[in-house]
């Protein structure tokens, strides 16, 4: 499955069952997350309408390179809340009383959200859909959260879109253009600099 996993530029409009929209949905709360906070919430687009009024708010650019990533029957926007994790550190059992945002060397909060995100990847793939995902850029975040009523404390990560691959189109993308580094380019052993074991 691991392997299988690629991102999907080209979709068809075939639908989604509902039993395998909330398969994708439910793999997304098997992801690991610091002090088990789940500081994480996931907006579901599967309505066409408002598929519809997603792309232009948030995402417009995908669907100018890629006109069949529209035609995807589903959405997610996974969205991590950083308020979650400085609540859950203020409890008895870890005692960061102060709720400092400094205490954490790096923001949990994104990444757990983002370890939800590819739980819902690799079950696409496991099921034999495809997956995309993408980023929100800034300029459009405003518009997003304003179109869809997500509150500020609530971060987007992100897009995941779902659905079945349009089996004749090529790869696209970087991963079309760049090799995979391997393990003896990326892994270190034992110390920094030692690439062969």
């Amino acid at each position: 499955m691991i392997r299988r996993r690629r991102m999907v530029r080209h979709f068809t409009d075939r639908p989604l069952a509902p039993e395998m929209v909330g398969k994708v949905l439910r793999s997304a709360l098997r992801a690991p997350s610091a002090g088990f906070s789940q500081g994480w919430a996931f907006l579901s687009l599967t309505a066409s309408a408002d598929r519809a009024r997603f792309w232009p708010v948030a995402a417009p650019w995908v669907t100018e390179n890629w006109q069949s990533v529209a035609q995807a029957p589903l959405i997610v926007v996974p969205l991590s809340h950083k308020k979650a994790y400085l609540e859950r550190y203020a409890e008895d059992d870890k005692g960061w009383e102060d709720r400092a945002e400094a205490r954490w060397p790096v923001p949990y909060w994104h990444i757990d959200t983002g370890m939800a995100a590819l739980l819902m990847l690799l079950t696409a793939v496991d099921e034999g859909l495809g997956g995309f995902f993408f980023g929100i850029a800034p300029e459009y975040l405003g518009g997003f959260r304003a179109e869809f009523a997500v509150p500020e404390e609530y971060t987007p990560i992100g897009a995941v879109v779902v659905g079945y691959r349009a089996e004749e189109q090529p790869v696209e993308g970087s991963a079309a253009t760049r090799k995979r580094r391997g393990t003896d380019e990326v892994v270190h052993h034992g110390q920094w600099g030692r690439l062969t074991p």
